[in-house]
């Protein structure tokens, strides 16, 4: 057993998910819209051990079914729901994005880019911590809550009101994350040097020049005054009237037991990381299932050139009916097949070799063998499901993190970025046929990193499960948690320590002039003495 410790980890491992919770209490705190896809996925896994899930949702909950074999739902009542679960809303907040990305390059572009999204973030910062008020304010509910005696909350900090409900209940939490309501989770738990972590928005890699570092910096600092200005004030106004004015919500987010990071390192570009982070990268990944049978024959019709499949997501499946006819006419010049998951105006350039569809089993169809290129709009459910299954990228990133998500991608020479401000049928064509071309190393270096992706000890939703799990038997993870988090930020960057050696040299400095100026005069006294003495 000691020649082989891979093996020998795979069984003591399974061993200790064996050994399990005996039927563990977890409240879950999610996030509505694609994030609650993923944590579906852990609220069911989490169920089939035998524990009992309760998960909190709104009135106004679009995807958040009320009615579950896998758990048990408190629906609070809310009076306005997040605009993010709008369909009207993203269509029109996806039109003003793109017109603003139109003037891309000047200053005032960059301006009303920012202006555009922290209005809309927050706005659904206000919505959700009313909503984190409206369930302090319920004492009966509150007082089920306690009585209940929950072993632990996992929640999605994007939206950090499941992290303010934790710490009013006094729970151990578990965070499904990858974003945080001022950028990027890793900045606030991990040390992230901008000489080589890009920001988000800066749509640049690890790999910076000077020009590019300096502009990293720049989006880093829209990122502090966004957390400052536009997330923070309605969560610290909760946490000064229920906590007091010295806790505020950073803390409590950098103080939770683990961080279940929605990245791996195949898809992450290496930074720094910390103990309590736990990298599920992918862990939505599975085999695909045979087809729905008209799908089927309609993939296998395809020959010897395959099927190229694009879907935009759920929310922004409508880009209009103008860059739906460019895409349209670009797809009807290729020998491929095309599965199009699309949403609005039936495109008046439709070729014969295209199927529109309003559902798409994605998965599925990503596994399936005559699946050449996956057309994506960036998201990170869908970037994992084609490593998992070896499908080049054609990215055509719209909003949010798509583009750094498409950014990470093309720096692994798995993918290709196509600008939809300046989208046409030449260079959409131009795009696809390149990624289609075998002469072409996309699929070799895909298959690849779904190599590397799947050359794991343990399967990464094996991984978030067992993490849940040790929460819930040790009462937290407080062993793993740096305390960097409790120090003022003078004394996190060591500025107290610095300005001691600075006092110091500078007495040093003052005691040598000090010194020097009583022996020069000293000295000038002593020859002015002498040469009166020769003068006498």
């Amino acid at each position: 057993m000691g020649s082989c410790p891979a093996l020998t980890f795979v069984l003591l491992f399974s061993a200790t998910l064996s050994f399990g919770c005996d039927g563990g209490k977890v409240l879950v705190y999610p996030v509505d819209g694609s994030h609650w896809l993923n944590m579906k996925i852990l609220v069911e896994m989490l169920h089939s051990r035998g524990h009992q899930i309760t998960v909190l949702r709104s009135t106004t909950s679009w995807y958040v079914s009320e009615f579950s074999p896998h758990y048990t739902s408190i629906t609070i009542n809310s009076e306005e729901s997040q605009n993010i679960e709008s369909q009207a809303f993203m269509t029109s907040f996806l039109k003003r994005s793109i017109e603003i990305r139109r003037r891309n390059g000047t200053l005032w572009a960059f301006l009303e880019f920012y202006s555009n999204l922290f209005e809309m973030l927050g706005e659904n910062q206000k919505v959700v911590a009313k909503q984190v008020i409206s369930i302090f304010e319920n004492k009966t509910l509150i007082k089920e809550m306690k009585e209940t005696a929950y072993d632990l909350v996992l929640t999605d900090p994007v939206f950090p009101g499941g992290v303010l409900l934790a710490h009013y209940l006094q729970l151990p939490s578990v965070y499904n994350v990858r974003w945080l309501f001022n950028g990027d989770a890793h900045f606030v738990i991990a040390p992230s040097p901008l000489s080589y972590v890009p920001q988000l928005f800066s749509y640049y890699s690890d790999k910076m020049n000077f020009f590019e570092r300096l502009y990293n910096i720049i989006c880093h600092s829209m990122m502090v005054y966004m957390y400052y200005y536009v997330s923070d004030p309605p969560y610290q106004a909760v946490c000064n009237r229920y906590f007091g004015s010295d806790v505020t919500t950073i803390s409590l987010i950098q103080g939770a037991d683990l961080w279940l990071m929605r990245v791996d390192f195949t898809f992450e570009l290496p930074r720094p990381t910390m103990p309590n982070v736990v990298y599920i990268g992918g862990f939505q990944g599975k085999p695909s299932k045979p087809l729905p049978s008209d799908l089927e024959e309609f993939v296998q019709s395809s020959g010897e050139h395959g099927v190229v499949v694009m879907t935009l997501g759920t929310l922004l499946g409508d880009l209009g009916p103008e860059l739906s006819d460019i895409i349209a006419s670009a797809f009807a010049r290729l020998p491929q097949k095309v599965v199009w998951r699309h949403i609005g105006k039936r495109p008046t350039t439709l070729g014969n070799n295209t199927r529109l569809v309003e559902w798409l089993p994605q998965n599925d169809i990503l596994g399936h063998p005559k699946t050449k290129v996956f057309i994506t709009h960036g998201g990170t459910n869908g970037i994992y499901e084609a490593i998992y299954h070896g499908v080049p990228i054609l990215g055509i990133p719209l909003i949010f993190d798509q583009y750094d998500n498409m950014v990470r991608m093309k720096a692994r020479g798995v993918a290709e970025i196509v600008e939809v401000t300046t989208l046409d049928v030449e260079s959409l064509t131009s795009a696809l046929k390149n990624i289609l071309d075998p002469e072409n190393s996309y699929k070799q270096n895909m298959l690849k990193l779904s190599q590397l992706h799947h050359d794991k000890p343990i399967k990464p939703i094996d991984s978030a499960i067992f993490w849940v799990e040790y929460v819930m038997r040790h009462k937290g993870a407080a062993h793993l948690r740096s305390e960097s988090y409790k120090m003022p930020w003078y004394v996190y960057h060591s500025l107290d320590v610095l300005a001691v050696f600075v006092a110091f040299g500078l007495l040093i400095i003052a005691l040598v002039w000090v010194f020097c100026r009583c022996v020069i005069g000293r000295l000038m006294r002593i020859r002015k003495s002498t040469s009166k003495s020769k003068n006498e």
